[in-house]
């Protein structure tokens, strides 16, 4: 059975800092495209970055290009979301998902997470 399991949220003041991990269990994790979307209240969810499985690519929203930065590390089968000079706007509930080939649409991943909820004060 496949698990996402999203940890690393809360509530943190506007130019602050927050890391969320994402640990997967039951697929092979190295072969998969781990992508983090986001949802805030009243908005669709919103595609945030993804980092494909060798690491050679990178990609990001517009709206978090330079502030954020997705990584993972294979040996832990654990994906990250460095999130830094964080905005009130970026409050929502963030998801992370895995999918053979990734992409920008939260419903073409094959796995997805929980969530966890992450705060900006302004």
């Amino acid at each position: 059975q496949v698990q996402l399991a999203e940890s690393g949220g809360g509530l943190v003041q506007a130019g602050g800092s927050l890391r969320l991990s994402c640990a997967a269990s039951g697929l092979t994790f190295r072969s998969y495209v781990m992508g983090w979307f986001r949802q805030a209240p009243g908005k669709e969810r919103e595609f945030v970055a993804a980092i494909s499985w060798g690491v050679l690519s990178r990609y990001y929203g517009d709206s978090v290009q330079g502030r954020f930065t997705i990584s993972r590390d294979n040996a832990k089968n654990t994906a990250y979301l460095e999130m830094n000079s964080l905005k009130p706007e970026d409050t929502a509930v963030y998801y992370c998902a895995a999918d053979l080939k990734g992409g920008r649409n939260y419903y073409g991943y094959d796995y997805r997470g929980q969530g966890t909820q992450v705060t900006v004060s302004s």
